[in-house]
């Protein structure tokens, strides 16, 4: 049996009382607007937007992407500058200029994540317990060949700052900046501890 278009005249006089009282979502659409009709289709209606203007492009020519489109990828040493100062402006500014000197230093260089934490966490919180203030954290800048397996070059450098930032670490950890490049520059840290309680 074949299925009839439309709608019968019982189910076209049921549907138009039941119109009559429903409320509509969108008020600001007429009642008679073909939308509002059952047998409307159910894409809504898109106003026409005139397409912008583009320059002309010819067959193999480099298309132009704006800068400012694109997210510039930020360095670790970058999101620290950023982050809130938690220190004496004074003595960071000092430290930053690589005025001030490292009372201990670590060398995380060319360690595996797995053995570099549990190091860190022993180096971090043994200088906090002995009253230090400015250590030093050497992680090296990373390679940029790291085989046929894709891996983020310079993976200490960017886990050592999240590691510095969470517990257990986080509770003697005053700030962490990039090292002057006199201490190592963009391949180390500086920490600088809160005094021991």
């Amino acid at each position: 049996m074949r299925r009839r278009k439309g709608l019968s005249p019982e189910d076209a006089d049921l549907w138009a009382r039941v119109a009559r009282t429903a409320k509509p979502l969108n008020p600001r659409i007429p009642a008679d607007h073909p939308q509002s009709s059952p047998l409307a289709s159910t894409a809504p209606v898109v106003p026409a937007v005139p397409a912008p203007a583009l320059p002309r492009f010819r067959v193999g020519q480099t298309a132009a992407v704006p800068a400012a489109r694109l997210p510039q990828p930020q360095t670790p040493a970058e999101r620290l500058a950023a982050a809130d100062l938690r220190m004496d402006a004074r003595t960071h500014r000092k430290m930053t200029q690589g005025k001030l000197r490292p009372e201990a230093r670590l060398d995380l260089h060319g360690m595996t994540l797995a053995a570099a934490q549990p190091r860190l966490m022993q180096f971090i919180l043994s200088c906090h317990s002995n009253g230090l203030r400015l250590v030093l954290v050497i992680t090296g800048k990373g390679r940029g060949d790291h085989g046929p397996l894709p891996t983020r070059p310079g993976a200490l450098r960017h886990q050592v700052p999240h590691w510095l930032h969470s517990p257990p670490l986080s509770a003697v950890v005053q700030q962490v900046g990039a090292a002057h490049f006199r201490h190592g520059g963009e391949g180390a840290y500086y920490v600088y501890l809160r005094r021991p309680a």
